[in-house]
């Protein structure tokens, strides 16, 4: 993965850490494994200590009414009595392990929940942590036996205040409803981590499709310096060897072979350097096998026009003769990006090309299009060719910008320089 995307992480990280005690320490451990680190379990966080202490008393609270109604209970021993509230302060101690060990403290709850009722809020508990923090077969199981034991439970150990069929239905529906919750819990934090997951494979994926369009593109400028480079060569060659082969030609025509020597030369040396600056770069850039220059733009918008489009042409160039062909084959290919981009997502609407600049002041492509009316029909794209557009313009050693407007329309604004 790139270095865009490690920073990406690890600034997501730092902002999981910062406010670790929001999350409980398991689902923290899943959003930064950092926390778990070295195989250790993840310590409790201010939210944890809050939610366990919560479920202590509540536990307690539980086990000391149910305490109450054993004083009223003609049916129970005095020492069954004692067992079975020194098995309720048991469980509710054991209800402070619920994290470490969810499964176990369940199983050990069925047999405790047959001969304590004070026990009974440590097992609500108990199996409120068993459906948040294991899947549902292991609910399903303990659960099941749970429901199955009530009616039993009752038939043993009548409840002094209810009727049978109504503690029955009663301790039914409660463990259900706990079951429910606990369930939904888990559920939330496990969406929580699908949609983390989610984002990071769409950003690692948006990130690699942005490098490989990058890489597209400077490949696609490279064999185009190739085939620059080859022409220049080429010329450079022919010239030289006639003068090898006349050597007693007029001064003029030597001098005038020499010159277009020195110039081959020369632009194939600059050709050369933005070729290894662009391999410097990580790779090569974007361009087309043709060689189009500026003075090619107005065949393309007569090809826009004749393809239905409706585009207007504003060329202010000062020496439209003199600009150079690297320059102007930039302006070409960014025109024709832009007027693509225009007939695919803003078909109907007037294009409008302004292409101004002099020698000095460099040169600047403006393509905008209005918003279109009514609505258009999805086009697939991921404005790569913007990307590879973005590349060449700097590569040329200008800028580009592109973006909707204020108006609900689009723009393509290239600087290029001319020296």
């Amino acid at each position: 993965m790139s270095t865009v995307s490690k920073d990406k992480a690890a600034s997501a990280a730092a902002g999981v850490i910062g406010r670790r005690w929001l999350f409980p320490s398991a689902l923290l451990h899943e959003l930064d494994p950092d926390a778990g680190r070295g195989g250790r379990r993840p310590r409790r966080t201010a939210r944890d200590w809050a939610v366990d202490f919560t479920c202590f008393l509540l536990a307690v609270a539980l086990g000391l009414a149910a305490a109450d109604t054993l004083n009223n209970d003609v049916h129970t021993s005095h020492s069954l009595a004692v067992v079975d509230q020194l098995l309720g302060a048991l469980a509710c101690g054991a209800v402070w392990l619920r994290r470490r060990w969810p499964l176990g403290l369940a199983i050990a709850m069925i047999p405790v929940g047959m001969l304590s009722n004070t026990a009974g809020g440590a097992g609500v508990v108990v199996l409120f942590t068993l459906a948040v923090h294991r899947p549902f077969r292991y609910v399903a199981w303990i659960g099941g036996i749970g429901l199955v034991q009530v009616p039993l439970q009752y038939w043993l150990r009548p409840d002094p205040d209810l009727p049978y069929a109504g503690a029955v239905a009663f301790t039914e529906m409660a463990t259900l409803t706990v079951i429910a919750w606990g369930m939904f819990v888990r559920s939330k934090r496990q969406l929580m981590l699908s949609l983390r997951d989610r984002a990071r494979r769409a950003e690692t994926e948006a990130q690699l499709r942005a490098e490989q369009a990058q890489r597209l593109a400077r490949e696609a400028i490279a064999r185009e310096m190739h085939d620059v480079l080859a022409h220049r060569l080429t010329l450079l060659s022919v010239h030289a060897g006639a003068l090898e082969f006349r050597p007693d030609a007029p001064q003029e025509e030597i001098a005038r072979a020499a010159g277009v020597i020195r110039e081959s030369a020369h632009e194939a040396l600059q050709d050369l350097r933005e070729i290894i600056g662009v391999l410097r770069a990580g790779e090569p850039d974007d361009a087309g096998r043709p060689q189009p220059t500026l003075a090619a733009l107005d065949a393309l918008v007569a090809e826009s026009r004749e393809a239905g489009m409706k585009v207007t042409l504003a060329s202010r160039v000062s020496d439209p003769a003199a600009v150079p062909s690297s320059v102007g084959r930039t302006a070409y290919r960014i025109a024709q990006e832009a007027l693509t981009n225009a007939r695919k997502h803003a078909p109907g609407t007037e294009v409008t090309v302004a292409v101004t600049g002099a020698p000095g002041d460099g040169l600047v492509v403006d393509v905008r299009n209005p918003a279109p009316e009514g609505d258009v029909p999805l086009v697939p794209g991921s404005g790569q060719g913007l990307i590879g557009l973005t590349e060449r313009a700097t590569l040329a050693g200008g800028r580009l910008e592109h973006g909707p407007e204020a108006d609900g329309g689009f723009r393509v604004r290239a600087w290029l320089p001319w020296g």
